[in-house]
């Protein structure tokens, strides 16, 4: 009896210790949620290769992000090990299956509450076992199970041409001090991905068994997926850019591309270039009065000199104004980023030094002389004249310069071997998301119909507020010219 009891209170300990780590997290209803579905009512364990199979990802097909980018062979390989290979390296099994400790202490070991450091090794863990278990030879090290790792991974050099190379073929490498510096403050939001793959999964076991969701596991709508295929922030970018957030944006980046129905996509897409046409004008009409964060992406093409030679490259970078665009004759803003998104991903978040975040400005509809004016278009970062990022009023061409004139964002290139001498491109495409939800949207849609009314009343006028045609000027010159000799009575 006594041996029965110490068991007994080992195992309540135990539980009651796992659930409030769980707790911690926010996740513990769902577990109990998923649980209950997922476990046998005779055992009351659930089996352990159905769970598995609640994390597998299934999809139709794999389609490329935009038209110079193909999908690496091994992704499908590695997207089809992920769910598997996850289940197997954080939750252990007993003879009858996984009972609630070890179904909640799995969830634990994979998404509690832990440093930055813990955080991208258990990712790298994931991605190692992954990869293994997918047929690859990843160069990872471990030395501990639960701290510590030794990465090498890729360096680029000037040497080192992006758009003609294959990643997973390289052979030069990287310190992981390296790898978590760039990580760190690049996507800072990464190590949060198993937390929400996790959360994702589960939450579809039980819509799945309530009937209320749908009965495969998707990555994407179809409909949202051919949307977002069409434009420059395709689902991979949109997913890459909300890796940088923090803040509440990075939910409505993945909104625009990843939408519960398919209309929010076209809903949040506030100008394309493509449909809309370019200019500061069509730009304007599309953007006015949506004062909330602004995601704007270019896609360009310049001559690109590697070892010697020139070739027309393709390039895709973005900005993110905090508070929408104001025609000023002056840069505004109290932040921003700017983007390398293709053919290499990187984030330059303000440096703290200036404040030159946004220059947008329109011709004065006056037309007023002005012996100095001030450039017409928009730019990012450096100062007037002198911008790191400007594109004219035409959206024909795009200037691109070095870092070295802008304190205002943090230094790096735009795109691989930019150069230290100024670039300009030819401007391809250029898209303006709203991030701001339905209510900027209503904002906006109530400011746009006020000025509609306001230029509809100044278009009509109003003929009771002249005098009478016996009275006007214009009768009495047409008199004279008819017969100005004429004998005229004065009225008194």
């Amino acid at each position: 009896m006594g041996a029965s009891s110490s068991t007994d209170n080992k195992e309540s300990s135990e539980k009651r210790e796992i659930e409030s780590l769980a707790a911690s997290t926010g996740a513990l209803p769902l577990l109990q949620r998923s649980f209950s579905k997922l476990a046998d009512s005779q055992t009351n364990t659930v089996s352990f290769e159905s769970f598995k199979k609640s994390f597998s990802l299934s999809y139709n097909t794999i389609t490329s992000e935009g038209e110079d980018q193909k999908v690496p062979d091994s992704f499908p390989k590695l997207l089809e090990h992920l769910g598997s290979s996850l289940v197997d390296l954080f939750f252990i099994p007993e003879k009858e299956g996984l009972s609630w400790v070890e179904f909640a202490k799995g969830y634990v070991k994979c998404c509690r509450r832990m440093s930055a450091s813990m955080s991208f090794n258990t990712l790298l863990r994931v991605y190692y076992v992954t990869a293994k278990n997918a047929g690859f030879s990843p160069k990872l090290e471990f030395e501990s199970d639960e701290t510590d790792s030794v990465v090498y991974c890729s360096e680029s050099g000037n040497s080192f041409d992006v758009w003609d190379s294959d990643v997973y073929g390289l052979e030069v490498e990287l310190p992981i001090g390296k790898f978590l510096t760039w990580a760190l403050t690049t996507v800072p939001s990464l190590t949060e991905c198993l937390s929400q793959l996790c959360n994702s999964r589960l939450q579809n076991v039980t819509s799945v068994e309530d009937g209320s969701g749908p009965s495969k596991s998707t990555a994407v709508d179809d409909s949202a997926s051919k949307n977002c295929e069409n434009t420059l922030l395709t689902c991979g970018r949109a997913w890459a850019i909300s890796l940088t957030c923090k803040s509440s944006i990075n939910e409505e980046i993945l909104r625009s591309c990843f939408p519960c129905n398919g209309d929010e996509t076209s809903e949040n897409l506030l100008y394309r270039s493509y449909h809309h046409g370019k200019g500061m004008n069509r730009l304007w009409s599309n953007v006015e009065g949506y004062h909330a964060p602004i995601l704007v992406i270019v896609s360009a093409s310049c001559e690109v000199e590697h070892e010697g030679t020139s070739s027309e490259r393709k390039w895709v970078i973005g900005a993110m104004l905090q508070q929408g665009f104001e025609n000023r004759d002056t840069f505004y803003g109290s932040s921003g980023t700017l983007f390398s998104i293709s053919p290499v991903f990187h984030a330059f978040s303000s440096s703290g030094k200036e404040k030159n975040f946004t220059y947008s400005h329109l011709h004065p509809s006056g037309r007023v002389y002005d012996a100095h004016p001030k450039p017409v278009g928009i730019g990012f970062g450096g100062t007037l004249g002198n911008e790191r990022i400007f594109m004219d009023e035409d959206f024909s061409k795009i200037t691109i310069r070095h870092h070295a004139v802008d304190k205002s964002y943090q230094p790096g290139p735009l795109f691989p071997n930019q150069g230290y001498l100024p670039v300009e491109a030819l401007v391809l495409d250029i898209e303006a998301w709203g991030l701001g939800g339905n209510a900027a949207r209503e904002v906006q849609e109530t400011y746009q119909k006020r000025e509609e009314l306001f230029t509809n009343q100044r278009r009509k006028i109003d003929l009771k507020t002249f005098t009478n045609w016996e009275d006007s000027p214009e009768k009495m010159m047409m008199d004279m010219m008819g017969n100005p000799n004429a004998p005229r009575k004065e009225e008194r």
